[in-house]
């Protein structure tokens, strides 16, 4: 089984860090804690287990984190004990070709999107019961047993030719989608949760900082849970711009400053302190930043209305030097989201899988246009660089294993 793993190998890590810089291609080396291997296949490791073959993957900003060595280790994370080695893709579609003798939600040839499993062990998965609070009301990014190795964990990721999977960590794909669209609920999961966490009245104006593939998401999320709230997003692309405006941005920053824009368009007063220090008194109803570098946090809390919030969607794993005095001073919110879970819609709870799969159903959230650039797995390398550089125009870099 062909697959691109990681090892946590904090040594190797910090030669990445440091050299990366001059020499970019050491996450190809030896010298990198980063691994194109050819392993063996193991038998499944319970009765539940299933194993999935791909289809296709794509490339997410969390797995080049991880490929090129962007964590510090010293993040809150990294303190608990955990998966020793990672297994890059979780954007993937596959199909089961092999289930345990006790699996009942899935069956042999169905296609299916990972869930849970690249987030980590849950209760489920480690066959817990009674469950923690967080699983059992299906939150399970917050399990509580996450570090309590009780099962071991699967093999193989989306990048590559398929994953060994306890079955509460696989997602059976509705036979309508198409595999772009399944591959998609994932990403798709994390800006719908970002936008029930703080969604915007039609009368109030949003911020979407960022359009990568994240940002471009939660745009769409926020035009088809509030289609009549104003959206503004910033793009640094022009390739971003274009797509921002057509999944329905009302404005799009590109080169104006963000500052002079939030006041331009919200109507909040600028004002300009010492040292190019500046502050705005209004602003935004709801930033959701989707980058989460410590720039961009700085400036979501100041471009935030008082009383409004900041909705970390993106993050840098580093830990970050930021001026919080925004979130006492304004009594700005700030909160974060990870992955998906159980959301609260029309009253009732709802798995975020089953309501990304609701709005595509409705043509409220598509994937045209967002694939971009299609690699076979041989051309791992390629692919990467494509993803890395968005001046290629590139929004999806996706794995496509027919093309082998």
């Amino acid at each position: 089984m062909r697959t691109v793993y990681v090892d946590k190998d904090i040594p190797k890590m910090f030669a990445v860090r440091a050299i990366g810089a001059v020499w970019p291609k050491i996450v190809f080396s030896s010298l990198s804690p980063s691994r194109y291997a050819d392993i063996p296949e193991p038998p499944l490791p319970g009765a539940r287990w299933v194993r999935v073959k791909n289809v296709q993957c794509g490339i997410c900003a969390t797995d080049l984190s991880l490929l090129f060595a962007d964590v510090n280790p010293f993040i809150a994370p990294a303190a608990l004990p955990g998966t020793r080695r990672f297994y890059l893709g979780h954007e993937v579609v596959g199909h089961t070709t092999e289930i345990g003798p006790d699996v009942t939600r899935v069956g042999v040839g169905d296609r299916v999107t990972m869930d849970t499993r690249f987030q980590g062990a849950t209760c489920l998965s480690q066959e817990i019961d009674p469950p923690c609070r967080h699983c059992h009301e299906g939150n399970f990014a917050r399990c509580e047993n996450a570090s309590a190795g009780v099962w071991p964990r699967g093999i193989g990721g989306g990048w590559g030719d398929g994953f060994t999977a306890h079955e509460t960590e696989v997602y059976r794909v509705p036979a309508d989608l198409s595999d772009d669209q399944a591959m998609m609920i994932e990403p798709f999961s994390v800006g719908l949760r970002a936008v029930l966490r703080r969604t915007p009245a039609a009368d109030q104006y949003a911020l979407v900082l960022g359009s990568g593939m994240v940002g471009l998401n939660t745009l769409q999320c926020l035009r088809a849970v509030s289609p009549k709230c104003h959206i503004t997003a910033t793009a640094r692309y022009p390739h971003q711009a274009a797509m921002a405006r057509r999944l329905g941005a009302d404005e799009v920053i590109v080169k104006e400053d963000g500052y002079s824009a939030t006041a331009r368009i919200t109507g909040a007063r600028l004002y300009r302190g010492r040292l190019r220090n500046r502050m705005l008194l209004g602003g935004f109803d709801v930033v959701f930043d989707c980058i989460g570098s410590a720039r961009t946090l700085h400036d979501s809390l100041r471009w935030a209305r008082a009383g409004g919030a900041v909705v970390m969607v993106g993050i840098t794993l580093t830990p970050l030097k930021v001026d919080l005095t925004p979130v006492w001073h304004q009594e700005v919110d700030l909160t974060g989201i990870v992955a998906h879970g159980s959301e609260t819609w029309g009253g009732a709870s709802r798995r975020t899988y089953d309501l990304v799969v609701e709005l595509m159903g409705q043509g409220k959230l598509t994937v045209d246009g967002l694939i971009t650039h299609r690699f076979p797995l041989s051309e791992w390398r390629r692919a990467i660089w494509t993803a890395r550089n968005k001046q290629s125009g590139a929004i999806r870099v996706v794995f496509d294993y027919g093309q082998e």
